[in-house]
């Protein structure tokens, strides 16, 4: 198994205060990455169940996270915008219950 060459340190320090930012920068990208993707699939939980009631109040948080995670640059906005259109399009197709 072939492993990854490890990195070498950066000599200057200006390199080496910019691999630090990186690493951090990094594990925020990651969190807000993970955050976007959870409220996506939460919304297609709820659509599959066909709650409509919870598939709605999902998709406002969901909308919320996925602008602030689209401003910040971590996804392009047309990805945000195809991803709210497209759920948007499941939710209101969920039939609503029969009044009884």
């Amino acid at each position: 198994m072939a492993t990854k060459p490890k990195k070498k340190n950066p000599r200057l320090a200006s390199g080496r205060k910019r691999a630090r930012q990186d690493v951090k920068l990094n594990a925020a990208n990651t969190s807000l990455r993970s955050k976007y993707r959870t409220a996506v699939k939460n919304v297609e939980k709820a659509v599959l169940t066909g709650d409509k009631a919870k598939a709605t109040e999902l998709f406002a948080k969901m909308q919320q996270v996925v602008d602030i995670v689209a401003d910040k640059g971590i996804f392009h906005k047309n990805k945000a915008a195809r991803d709210k259109s497209r759920l948007s399009a499941k939710v209101k197709g969920i039939a609503a219950p029969a009044a009884t």
